[in-house]
């Protein structure tokens, strides 16, 4: 098989492919021959040694698998050779083949294509675990999504549209904020331009917003939190942005407010059938047309590089693939 193959902590330009031996499943494991690969904002940091994970190396990035099985290991009963399956790995799916627990990979409805199987678990389940499950979000509140327009931030849009709640999303360009608004953003800010609190305020008077997604941090942080309402939720998910933020404690007391983490890797870990029952609800709304996932971009994977750049450098509007 082909890999894309890291061997030291470094930027993604230092990454070759190799010809590896095609791996054979274990007890409890499955193969598969690759069709897409989600580019994550993990896998990134991962490569590049600043992710809370370090793999052994060397190591294959790509974290999200959509394909089909070739060979099942000893054991295995829910899968079958040549079924069709999105799968979360942690690493391997920059590949040709990949090796991958059979808990991890689920049966892929055939009007789901591969790209967008390959989008679903990390992104969209993290999403649907932030809003349901750590952000309590119910039909009629108000949800405020930070980088709008990426892979976490669009499938926030979506799924707080599908769950019936007033959606502003908040992105750092226009083109971003259009794409938000295309799937189905009710109001839009530009946090690039203007104050993000006033213009918060300006949405939602004295009441506030409900819960806030936040995969960006940085500095638009704390004004994103000013903007919260009595009793709101603020989910923090990522630092794309860079930086981690400091926010001042007195906030979340006048606020009655509560600061959540959300970590979708662990929580579905410990909670593997709920983790699969999101994913089904996901499957089901994309069949239904509620949620429309957006592959932007699709990258060989000789480019799969460049893919990672692009994610890095903020180029990237909702979810790109890697096909090898």
């Amino acid at each position: 098989m082909r890999a894309l193959t890291c061997t030291a902590f470094d930027q993604p330009e230092t990454l070759t492919v190799q010809d590896l031996p095609t791996p054979v499943p274990s007890p409890g494991e499955v193969v598969l021959e690759m069709r897409a690969a989600g580019v994550n904002y993990p896998d990134a940091l991962m490569v590049t040694g600043q992710y809370q994970v370090r793999p052994p190396l060397p190591f294959t990035p790509g974290a999200e698998a959509a394909g089909v099985v070739t060979a099942v290991g000893e054991g295995v009963t829910h899968l079958r050779v040549g079924q069709r399956v999105t799968a979360f790995t942690g690493t391997g799916a920059f590949a040709t083949h990949l090796k991958a627990p059979a808990r991890a990979a689920f049966a892929l409805p055939s009007a789901l294509s591969f790209e967008v199987g390959a989008t679903l678990p990390l992104a969209y389940g993290t999403a649907l675990h932030a809003l349901t499950d750590r952000g309590h979000l119910t039909a009629g509140q108000t949800l405020l999504v930070l980088g709008a327009a990426g892979g976490v931030g669009l499938a926030a849009v979506m799924i707080g549209k599908a769950l019936g709640a007033r959606v502003i999303a908040a992105a750092s360009t226009e083109d971003k904020l259009a794409v938000a608004r295309a799937h189905g953003a009710d109001e839009t800010v530009n946090y690039e331009q203007g104050d993000l609190k006033e213009a918060l305020k300006t949405l939602t008077g004295k009441a506030g917003v409900d819960v806030v997604l936040d995969p960006v941090g940085g500095h638009w942080a704390e004004s994103a939190f000013r903007a919260l309402g009595w009793n709101g939720r603020y989910l923090v998910v990522g630092f794309a942005g860079g930086e981690i933020p400091r926010l001042p404690l007195n906030l979340p007391l006048l606020k009655g407010a509560s600061l959540v983490g959300v970590f979708w890797g662990e929580y579905a870990r410990r909670d593997p059938r709920g983790n699969a029952e999101h994913l089904a609800q996901l499957m089901a709304w994309i069949e239904a047309g509620q949620v429309r996932p957006l592959v932007s971009a699709r990258y060989a994977l000789d480019d799969a590089p460049r893919a990672l750049r692009d994610l890095l450098e903020r180029r990237v509007t909702g979810k790109v693939v890697v096909v090898p």
